[in-house]
């Protein structure tokens, strides 16, 4: 099948992980320079993506400007932080752990009948306050890590996962991260491991979506990146229910990848549109 993946082998129009690693890194420098801060911090979770980023800002700030927090809830998963230690050793940057179950319950005691995403969401919001708050403690910038497969899906909880102060993985889909993550040298508890939020016991991404990260991956890259139609992707071999699910998701989620809309007034710019001489 045209530009999909076969047999593992990295598909034709995959960014290579040496040059997704130059530009991540100098994506990084010169993001932190411009902000004058003294480095990073990131919320380690024991997941591909996480330590991604970890080991990217390490490999060009050097492993002491790197802050990792491990952020577990009561229910996370025991190996999350075998493997986030795991991840911290191997890059040699410090690790610090802040139990959030006693700060997430105290709002989850108001709620007791919200679902579990409902619940879910509140623990990405905490995680995400902590992180903040120790960026400032720290005079960092928060490190993103979230891939582009998640911000295309929507599948990121706003004002959670989803904010950070940059992203050196953003324009990388699920698979082009693994492949990154196997160039960097992560352990390999971490490169095997199923994709998972970890919001609750067995959660697992593709599970939720629907469908594996390797096939959305060359079909988002076709429908997004090369602008393919639904006819063009059938012919390119995609079924035209799983085409169909993708679009629907990417735009009903087209919100969480945008700034909030400003009510215009004539004469006045938009906010993020403002340029100064």
């Amino acid at each position: 099948m045209n530009g999909q993946q076969q047999g593992g082998a990295l598909a034709d129009w995959a960014v290579p992980p040496e040059l997704a690693a130059d530009i991540a890194g100098r994506f990084i420098v010169e993001t932190v320079a411009a902000a004058g801060v003294a480095g990073v911090v990131v919320g380690l979770s024991g997941g591909i993506d996480s330590a991604v980023s970890a080991a990217l800002a390490a490999r060009v700030l050097g492993a002491p400007r790197v802050l990792a927090i491990f952020l577990p809830y009561e229910t996370s998963a025991p190996t999350s932080l075998t493997d986030a230690r795991a991840v911290a050793e191997a890059l040699g940057v410090r690790l610090e752990t802040l139990e959030i179950t006693p700060i997430v319950d105290a709002f989850l005691q108001r709620i007791p009948n919200a679902g579990r995403v409902r619940r879910g969401n509140v623990m990405a919001r905490v995680r995400m306050t902590v992180l903040y708050d120790l960026s400032a403690r720290e005079k960092a910038l928060v490190l993103g890590t979230g891939n582009r497969s998640e911000i295309l899906l929507g599948y990121t909880t706003l004002h959670g996962d989803a904010a950070c102060g940059l992203n050196p993985l953003g324009s990388l889909y699920k698979t082009e991260v693994r492949r990154l993550a196997a160039f960097l040298g992560l352990p390999k508890a971490v490169l095997h491991k199923p994709p998972s939020a970890d919001l609750w016991v067995g959660q697992a991404d593709e599970d939720e979506l629907g469908f594996t990260y390797a096939e959305v991956d060359s079909l988002l890259h076709c429908m997004v990146d090369e602008g393919l139609g639904a006819r063009q992707l059938a012919a390119l071999g995609f079924a035209p229910s799983l085409v169909e699910k993708v679009r629907a998701r990417v735009k009903a989620t087209a919100f969480k990848r945008r700034l909030p809309p400003v009510a215009p007034l004539p004469g006045r710019a938009s906010p993020e549109d403002t340029n100064l001489p």
